[in-house]
């Protein structure tokens, strides 16, 4: 996780478990259509994998995996 990920996790504000559970269970959370269907292809080709997922009224984290599935990282969008 980025640094302010984590920050917010010893602030007790993400849980960082539970989001990485939804992600590896195929629940993308609040992507767009075409992100999701992006992901559900990407599950059979080995492609790149996103989640967003809203956290309050003004906070998102996302979720990516790499297409190689080397590395899964919770991010900000200002991470990005």
């Amino acid at each position: 996780m980025t640094r302010a990920v984590n920050e917010m996790v010893e602030r007790g504000e993400v849980s960082p478990m539970a989001l990485l559970r939804r992600h590896v269970t195929g629940d993308w959370g609040d992507v767009p259509e075409e992100d999701r269907q992006s992901n559900e292809q990407a599950l059979v080709h080995g492609d790149r994998l996103l989640s967003s997922y809203r956290i309050g009224e003004l906070l998102t984290v996302w979720i990516i995996t790499e297409a190689d599935r080397s590395a899964t990282t919770l991010l900000l969008p200002d991470d990005y």
